[in-house]
Order: C-alpha cells, then structure tokens, then sequence
C-alpha cells in the first residue's frame, strides 16, 4: 500500500481525510486487485504521478485597482478621472490576463495580487464572498458598473468586484484573503458627516490573495514604509504550503529608500527563520513587488547592503539551497538573462516582480515546484503592445480607459508528491542549476530594434470620423507625418488637436529636431499615443522610430 509518510511540521491532513478513511480505500483497491501483482508494481513505480495535484501559482501587480465609490487617496483616481466604466475596464482586463496565464479552462489556483486598493469606506463587518457573490448571480459586473450601479454596489471593496469579474468569466471557487483592510478600518478612518480626515495621510493599496485550496491559516506583518506582509497558509491534498505576499516600498534605484527595504527584507527573513527553524524543508513560495531587481547587489554596487540578497538571501544557485545556509532560489534565474523582464523604466528593464521558494519545494514530499516552469505572463496584444512587447499601461483616457499594468505578471506551476523521502531532491534538467549566477550589472535595456512597423495604423489613412481621444487609440503605433507648428517646440497638429512629439531620450529628440531642419519642417516618425500630465503626445521611443 502507498500512502503519503507524514512528518511534523509539514502535513496538515486530518484523519478523516487522510487516515483512517484513505486507509480503508487503498485496503478495498488492493483486495479488488490482489490477484494481479502489475497493479502494484505500477504504484510502486509511479506513487507521485497517481496522486499529484498540479497547479499555478501567480504573481500579479494590478496597478492601482480601485473600487467604485470616488474615494481615494491617489488625485488619479478622484470622481473627475476614475468612474465605474473604469473600473469596469481595469477589472475585466484583469480577468482576462489571469485566464489567458493558466492552463485551458483552468486559471492559476492562488494568486497573489498588489496595489489592490484599501477601502475607504469599509461596512460594519467584513464582506462575506459568498454571500456577494449570490446576491449578485443574476447578474453582471458590467450591468453592476452600469446601468445597475447603486450605492450599494459603491460600497464593495474592489476585490469583491474582482471576484465577480472572475465568477463572469467562468472562474470560480476563490478564496479572498486581504492583507490591508485594518489600516482603513480603524476607528475614525471613515470620512462621514462629523469629521474631516485627510485621507492623504492613510495607506493606499495592499495586497490581496486570490485561492483556490484550502485556507488553514493567515497572519499580516506591519512593514516600515509599505503595504503589510501577509502569509496564507494553505492546505493542498493535506500538504502545507505557506505563500508569502509582498510589496516593499518603492524606489529601487534610490539609496535611501533601500534603507526601508533592508527594514521590509529583515521583516519577512525573521518569518522565514521561524518557519525553517521548525521544519526546514517547509513548502514555502514568496511573491509579490519587492521593488528590487533580482541583481540589485550587483546593479548598485553603491549600496552597502540590499535587501532582497543580503538581508532577505535571493540567490540564483539552484543547487546551493539544498544546503544548510542558503535556503531561497529566486526563479528568475529559470531564465536566459536575455528574457528577465517584468517591467520598465527610463528605457531599461526591470525585474521588481518575484517568486522564490525555499528547499522544501524540491524534495520528493509535499508540495514540488516543477522544474523550469517559471514564465513571465506577457501576451502580444493583450498586455504586451503588439509593436515592441512592452506592458500596455493602464490609462484613465477616454470614457472608461484602457490598459492592464506596468508589471508584467509571473507564474510557476507546483505539484505534490507521495514519496514521502524530505531528504531527496528532485534531478534537475537545466545544465546552469547548479552554477553562481547573480546576474548582468548593467541594466538591460529595452530593444526597440525589432519593433514590427507592418503593425503601425497609418494616421493618414483613418476614417474622417475617428477620435483619437476617445480612448479607443490610445496606447496604439502610429505613423505620422506632419508639419511642425514652429521652431522651437516639437509639436504638430493633427484633426485640428495640437499634439506634443516628445522622445524620452536626447539622442532621439536631437534627431527629431535635425528631421525638422532638413524637411522644412516636416516630421515624418513613428509614435505610440497617449498622455502625460493631461497633455497629448506622440511617444517616439527610439531613434529607429524617426523614419
């Protein structure tokens, strides 16, 4: 008979689930097979494969999700810029990058979602999911953001909206876990009749947990300068696996901010610590926005100290963590450095998203990470541009915007198996598993060289009654020729609109200029449309662009 070996610390199955009951039920199966022995020699071939349980894992920044009730902290997301057709749009676009990550039909099982607003206005007691979710069945979230919006609907917090978005599309059985809503919640922190609170002065956003298995237990962590860690601890087929959800304070380039993260770093590591103290094969993934590249040591060798690799210990030697003294593997080094890239900034790629999992994830008990599984969920036309792959940013133009996220988000598949041996590993494919590997220095920069231009939309060619500003065009590639306006500005108009052609680099504007000098004036580029501090503009994002 093959059964699961339990060990303290690691499995959570109770009895009835996987004692006495799951012991009567392999006793039946063998009798009903006694007199054919290949039976057994096939389980005992293939324990892991008979009982394993894949699923995804998925790490998502949302950018800024707000509910629907026009109090904010952030002035982008006032009455006056952000109204329910907005959120209507951030949340169906949400769902639909969660449902193309997983598998067909099968969204990732637990999610770990950032910059989901705290609600300002928080109800008496906290939502009841199921009930929402029931109250709401007949039926939609776009009819809820629409013509049936009512003060009620106002008042749901953005991740119930969220989860109806999902039940929508046909992905149900989550979990919520909220890792914020205290810090809106307190005594006072509601604006009403009696008080003025400058809502400034609270936190923004939090993370939230999205599951599909069993929740056996959650814990927040307050963190100096950023939104609360949270722990879930999950049950999966009577295995423990702990996630982890981050978002440290911001600034990755900026010494001073790296102070707080060595604050949020040690936060979290002293968690760990107690955790793989107990059980030092425990199954745990930590994600989230940790606003440090996964080479930050070495990307900023001013700093005396990182966060994420000195205090918190990411490193990308997947053999080291079966060791006693470096227990995280960052699956960022799953890629070719050519393709770590969640996100951008100034011309450069970044890596501030992250998943890491400890040693206890590459054993032959529990919960397993599937060896080179990790991906960065970018997909052309959805939350990639088409022209150059980059994350289609979320915009408040136009009557209910457009756009997903800055980040790009992350996923890894995991799985559990049966040996019950914590002191194997699991064989590891990859040639590099087991070689140092900190990453580049340098920054990688963003190759707008193999941008597609058959994908520009000729502006000359749109019908007459096009508006360019109504939201349906923002964010797309355009060819553009136009005349300048005068000298010293780079600006055209175009439909009558007067348009900034802005490029974020000098070499570029320098060329844009001298195109200006040598036609007479005439511009003649490429651009992505959109806005900047409520100005509109052609983005010419590399010199190749000014054609």
């Amino acid at each position: 008979m093959i059964e699961p070996i339990p060990r303290a610390g690691r499995q959570c199955h109770s009895e009835a689930m996987h004692g006495r009951n799951a012991h009567s039920a392999w006793t039946r199966f063998g009798v009903a097979w006694a007199s054919r022995p290949w039976v057994f020699l096939l389980l005992a071939l293939a324990p892991s494969s008979l009982l394993a349980r894949p699923f995804t894992v998925m790490v998502y920044n949302v950018e800024n999700l707000h509910d629907a009730d026009g109090v904010a902290v952030y002035d982008d997301y006032q009455p006056a810029r952000y109204t329910p057709a907005h959120a209507l749009t951030k949340l169906q676009n949400i769902a639909a990058v969660v449902a193309r990550a997983g598998s067909v039909g099968n969204p990732p099982e637990v999610i770990l979602f950032q910059e989901i607003e705290i609600d300002h206005t928080p109800g008496k007691r906290p939502p009841d999911y199921p009930a929402l979710l029931k109250r709401y069945a007949g039926t939609t979230i776009e009819r809820m953001l629409g013509p049936d919006f009512t003060p009620e609907i106002a008042d749901l917090p953005a991740e119930a909206l969220l989860l109806k978005a999902f039940v929508d599309r046909g992905m149900v059985g989550y979990s919520v876990v909220s890792g914020g809503d205290g810090d809106a919640a307190a005594e006072g922190a509601g604006p009403n009749a009696d008080e003025v609170v400058d809502l400034r002065a609270r936190p923004a956003i939090k993370n939230v947990v999205f599951t599909r298995l069993p929740i056996k237990t959650v814990r927040t962590f307050a963190m100096s300068s950023a939104r609360n860690l949270l722990e879930v601890q999950l049950d999966v087929d009577g295995y423990l696996l702990t996630v982890f959800n981050n978002h440290w304070k911001a600034g990755a380039s900026d010494a001073k901010m790296e102070l707080i993260r060595l604050e949020n770093a040690a936060v979290l590591r002293r968690r760990l610590d107690e955790l793989l103290k107990a059980d030092p094969h425990a199954d745990i993934v930590i994600g989230g926005d940790l606003n440090s590249h996964y080479n930050q040591k070495r990307r900023y060798r001013k700093f005396p100290s990182t966060g994420i690799n000195e205090v918190l210990g990411s490193q990308g030697n997947e053999l080291a963590i079966r060791g006693s003294t470096r227990d995280l593997y960052n699956l960022w080094f799953e890629l070719a450095e050519a393709e770590r890239g969640s996100d951008v900034y100034a011309g450069e790629w970044g890596t501030l998203m992250h998943l890491l999992i400890t040693r206890g994830l590459y054993d032959q008990t529990g919960v397993r990470y599937v060896d080179n599984s990790f991906a960065v969920a970018r997909f052309a036309g959805l939350n990639a541009d088409a022209a150059d792959l980059l994350p289609v940013r979320w915009s408040a133009e136009g009557a209910g915007g457009r756009g997903y996220s800055d980040h790009f988000p992350l996923t890894a598949r995991f799985q559990t198996v049966t040996d019950g041996q914590p002191g194997k590993f699991t064989p590891l494919t990859r040639e590099a598993a087991g070689r140092e590997d900190d990453g580049d220095a340098a920054a990688r920069k963003v190759d707008l060289a193999k941008t597609d231009f058959s994908a520009a939309v000729e502006l000359a060619q749109l019908p007459a009654e096009a508006n360019l500003r109504d939201g349906t065009w923002t964010g797309k590639f355009f060819r553009v020729k136009a005349q300048a306006l005068d000298d010293r500005l780079l600006r055209i108009e175009v439909r009558g609109q007067i348009y900034d052609v802005y490029g974020p680099r000098k070499e570029i504007r320098e060329r844009l200029y001298a195109q200006r000098r040598n036609q007479e004036g005439n511009l003649t580029f490429y651009g992505e449309l959109g806005t900047f501090k409520g100005t509109w503009q052609f983005l010419v994002k590399s010199t190749d662009w000014v054609k």
